[in-house]
């Protein structure tokens, strides 16, 4: 399975970007499918999951009605559409794939994700 993540660049506060992640070798639409974002000295920190093509997502409090998640089937796409960025939301954004229909309970845990993107940076700056 590879996961491309696309779409990241340098956006001021209050803009807007969407990011890309573009699957093979697997479906997306029986997947749940996350995204997440590593800040130096934080972690890597949950920011949203979808399950496949459902409806059921996941937000991290601190994106929540920001931040929209939703995927394109004949894609095989899941896109993050951020808006009203913040400064506090730079960081490199990675997609991140489990092969189980996750519960929402389970979809901040990166360890149940078994495939990872290899991250876009997103620099929100004036």
């Amino acid at each position: 399975v590879q996961l491309q993540a696309s779409g990241g660049g340098l956006v001021p506060p209050g803009g807007s970007v969407t990011l890309s992640c573009v699957a093979s070798g697997r479906t997306l639409s029986s997947s749940t499918v996350g995204w997440f974002r590593l800040t130096p000295g934080q972690g890597r920190q949950f920011v949203a999951a979808k399950r496949g093509s459902t409806h059921i997502t996941n937000y991290a409090k601190s994106v929540k009605d920001r931040f929209t998640i939703s995927s394109d089937n004949a894609r095989n796409a899941v896109y993050l559409q951020m808006n009203s960025l913040k400064v506090d939301d730079t960081a490199v954004y990675y997609c991140a794939v489990s092969s189980r229909s996750l519960i929402t309970s389970q979809m901040g845990n990166e360890r149940a994700y078994e495939y990872w993107g290899q991250g876009t940076l997103v620099t929100v700056s004036s």
